[in-house]
């Protein structure tokens, strides 16, 4: 998604800065091209010759460097890229940035481009949440910078809350999304993830092992591609992808009820796990043992048929996908999906427990339409998703 990308990285000085070693690792995995910059704080934290053996690119530093200047000057170096980069954004780049301060190679560079930049702040809690930081932060926004993050959790310090740069994967899919401009731009698509949660009484639920991995990796590939997602979610333990609008339900009922929120779009991609049947009378407080060694029978009810309704719908979008995660007889209950429900292709997999698949980071899978069977080979969720949003974007364009 990334290939051929021409990504200016900024490593400004912090604790963080460890992660930006593997943001570059990852960056060019998917075959975009890295120029790293350091401050002179970042050198406390990372050496020149770590992040340049990692980018296989020189590391540049000095505002005043004549070699470069005549070489690659600074304003040459801040428009060569396809995004700016900033990771991590600390306090005072962010103060610069928001000030128009240039004073060093990173600030120049920053003032001087005309690319989109991203910014992935990492600070502690009290100066992320300063007054002063917050105005610079409102101000860089509504000068169209981006954002990723932060995120909450404990600090280097000991201390809990926002603030956290965010994970390497939550910035390349921020990356991803800056840098959409690809086929499937203006168009509009819904996906689902992840399981249901059906309440049995305030502490117990029925559920499945479903993780969301497989749902989230979709999103991703489909707003690499230029789509706007729509994202409704179930309690997934996979965080949702950056940049998507995210919906976050419960139940099976908040799932369609979202869905049906979200048309009209130009695609259903309905990956959620969701529950077949609720309890029909939930109860208001906690069963209990009463020593019998029994419980009083659970009454079931079905849940909405989320992808029937959606193929029949009058806003039905122009293509629309379920997934089949089956245990035995694949192709056989795949097919009679297909036909049952109504919609153009049905996605299955075999997730029988000895698989590894439903929650784990491979998938293997199966597309059905209505006039081929095409299975893929078992490979990563995320290649998995590369492959299927190709197939969806031949499909829309």
């Amino acid at each position: 998604m990334l290939a051929g990308k021409k990504i200016l990285l900024v490593i400004a000085g912090g604790i963080a800065a460890f992660k930006s070693l593997d943001l570059i690792r990852r960056l060019r995995e998917q075959g975009a091209h890295v120029t790293p910059v350091l401050t002179k704080a970042a050198e406390e934290f990372v050496t020149p010759l770590s992040v340049s053996a990692l980018a296989a690119e020189k590391v540049y530093r000095d505002l005043f460097d004549l070699t470069d200047e005549r070489e690659m000057g600074h304003i040459e170096l801040s428009r060569a890229a396809d995004l700016v980069v900033v990771a991590p954004a600390t306090a005072d780049l962010l103060a610069k940035m928001a000030n128009g301060h240039a004073n060093d190679l990173a600030s120049t560079l920053l003032m001087a481009t005309d690319k989109p930049v991203l910014c992935a702040p990492a600070m502690n809690v009290r100066m992320w949440l300063h007054p002063a930081n917050q105005r610079n932060v409102a101000t860089l926004r509504a000068d169209g910078v981006r954002f990723s993050g932060p995120t909450e959790g404990e600090m280097a310090c000991g201390e809990y809350g926002p603030g956290r740069m965010s994970e390497v994967p939550e910035i390349v899919a921020a990356i991803t999304e800056a840098l959409a401009d690809g086929p499937l731009k203006g168009k509009h698509i819904v996906v689902t993830s992840g399981p249901t949660h059906e309440p049995i009484d305030p502490v117990r639920y029925i559920a499945n092992r479903s993780s969301g991995a497989q749902g989230t990796a979709l999103a991703r590939s489909l707003m690499g591609l230029g789509a706007s997602v729509t994202f409704v979610t179930g309690p997934a333990t996979v965080p949702p992808p950056q940049g998507a609008k995210v919906v976050q339900v419960e139940t099976a009922a908040q799932m369609h009820e979202a869905v049906f929120a979200a048309l009209p779009a130009d695609a259903a991609i309905l990956a959620a796990a969701v529950a077949d049947w609720r309890v029909t009378s939930e109860s208001a407080s906690k069963i209990k043992k009463d020593g019998s060694g029994k419980i009083a029978p659970l009454e079931f009810t079905e849940n909405p048929d989320i992808l029937a309704e959606v193929s029949k719908s009058e806003q039905r979008p122009g293509l629309v996908i379920g997934f089949a995660a089956e245990t035995d007889d694949l192709l056989v209950h795949a097919e009679a999906k297909l036909k049952r429900k109504g919609c153009d292709w049905i996605i299955a997999n075999d997730v029988s427990p000895e698989t590894g698949i439903m929650g784990g980071t491979e998938n293997a899978v199966t597309i059905l339409t209505a006039k081929e069977a095409k299975a893929l080979p078992r490979m990563s969720k995320d290649q998995v998703a590369q492959q299927l949003a190709a197939r969806i974007c031949e499909a829309l364009t």
